[in-house]
Formats: structure tokens, C-alpha cells, sequence
């Protein structure tokens, strides 16, 4: 199937590892030219390198924190001076710490935001414009089946990310005349950074070995096991293409059916 977006160019969240990774690699194998960032500089570059290996796209790698907007801003503005647009936005970032109502402040809380939910609004802020100018964008935003059944023990996340899932949707109703296309995805328990410290703070918890609470995360899933990166990312790259044109305002998960709820 041709994605129809070989020369397209994504700025892809949080990509040095983990969803964000395979994510920037799938978009990479269609063609699509990469502005990848992430905290850890030496990370970032090492997953630049990989990917120009394996593919032949340009790909520019910029330190950035997420949750501080001039760290965003200049992202974007590095982005527009190498590749003169963007037409994919993948909103990622790592999930918040765990924990009850009561165990958070006020402070953490407004971290949590920055994090999870005012890094979309500034990053999708940026590039509308650009996306409007071409009568041409997709913004994806990778959030967590938590946003459709609340986990529990993930109080900031079960709150902050669900968020995003309101602003995604107003944002489709407002731009989908413009031709820029919004939707999200949930991953369920994928095998990432973060579900290795959600099973090792369990563990802790619970009295368990680590390899015991991971046991239980994949038989507790309907098709028997904990998912792979890439296969979000396959939803990813398929909703940033042209046969995706006629899809804007969803939420969908990418968890194996371990979520219950109908819609």
C-alpha cells in the first residue's frame, strides 16, 4: 500500500526511545523526513544515527524538555529553517509518576500538565499555522488506554492525559476543513521504559519479582502478551497518511483488547 506521504516532514515527541522511536522509524521507511527530540542528547543523537542508517531520509535531532515551552518553540523553529514546513506533529511524552489523589501537591501536579497536556497544546500551537498554510496536517498524539478506563494507582494520568482527548477532538472540528486530520492513540501495556517501571514499582508493592508482574501484565491482556513499540507505530503511521484522509476525531487503543469499556 503507498502511504502517500514520501517527503513529508514530522516532528516526532519524546523519540529518542521507547513509542516515540518506533514511531520516527516507521515514518522514516515511508519516506517521511524526521525532526526527532528528546532529553538525553547523546540518546537522541545514537537514534538519529540508526535511523539515517536504515533509511534515506534527513533527520534532524534537537535537545528538548517537553514540558518547557521555549524548549518546543525552538523544536519547531529548528524544523521550519532545515525542512521550511511541517506536516506531521506526533504528540508523545513520558507518563507521570504513579500514585493516589493524596500523594501528589499541587506543584506535581502542575508538572503533570506541563508534561502531558500543555506540551501538546504549545506543540500543536506551532505548527497549525504551517499545517493551514498547505491545507495539509495530521497531529497524532500517543496517550494511554487509561484516558478511556482510568487505572488504578495512575491518578495524574488517568486526569491529565484524558485532556488531550478534549483538545484533540475540538481541534478536528475546528481544522478538518483545512485538511488537518487529529486523532490519538492509546497504548495499552506495551513493552517500553514505562511499563518496566510500572511493573518494578508493582513488584515493589505487591512483594513480587519483576518477572512474575510482568508474567501477569501479558495473561492479563486478552491475546496473551504485552505488545510491541512497533506496532503502535503502525497505527501512527498509517493515520499520518493519505489513506487516512477520511479519519479525524478518534481515540483509538492499540492494547490487545485489554480495555473494557464499548467506544
Amino acid at each position: 500500500m503507498d502511504l502517500g506521504i514520501k517527503d513529508r516532514v514530522a516532528i516526532v515527541a519524546a523519540s529518542s526511545k521507547g513509542l516515540g522511536k518506533a514511531t520516527a522509524l516507521g515514518l522514516a521507511k515511508e519516506g517521511v523526513h524526521l525532526t526527532i527530540c528528546s532529553r538525553d542528547k547523546a540518546i537522541l543523537e545514537s537514534t538519529a544515527e540508526e535511523i539515517r542508517s536504515q533509511t534515506s531520509v534527513e533527520v534532524l535531532p534537537i535537545p528538548c524538555d517537553v514540558s518547557k515551552t521555549e524548549d518546543i518553540k525552538n523544536v519547531v523553529n529548528e524544523t521550519i529553517k532545515k525542512f521550511k514546513t511541517v506536516d506531521i506533529l506526533i504528540n508523545n511524552a513520558g507518563g507521570p509518576p504513579t500514585g493516589g489523589f493524596l500523594d501528589f501537591t499541587l506543584e506535581e501536579w502542575q508538572k503533570a500538565i506541563e508534561l502531558n497536556l500543555f506540551s501538546a497544546i504549545t506543540f500543536s500551537n506551532e505548527v497549525i499555522s504551517y499545517m493551514k498554510k498547505n491545507k495539509w496536517g495530521r497531529i497524532i498524539n500517543i496517550t494511554s488506554y487509561a484516558v478511556k478506563q482510568p487505572v488504578d494507582g495512575l491518578m495524574l494520568s488517568n486526569t491529565v492525559r484524558a485532556g488531550i482527548i478534549g483538545l484533540a477532538k475540538s481541534l478536528s472540528n475546528e481544522f478538518g476543513g483545512d485538511n488537518i486530520l487529529v486523532n490519538n492513540i492509546c497504548p495499552g501495556r506495551i513493552h517500553t521504559d514505562r511499563i518496566v517501571f510500572l511493573a518494578n514499582d508493582r513488584a515493589k508493592k505487591e512483594g513480587k519479582s519483576f518477572d512474575e508482574v510482568i508474567d501477569h501484565m501479558g495473561s492479563d491482556v486478552p491475546v496473551g502478551r504485552i505488545g510491541k513499540p512497533e506496532e503502535l507505530a503502525a497505527l501512527a503511521v498509517f493515520l499520518a497518511s493519505e489513506q487516512a484522509s477520511y479519519i479525524t476525531g478518534t481515540t483509538i487503543q492499540v492494547d490487545g483488547g485489554l480495555t473494557k469499556s464499548l467506544m
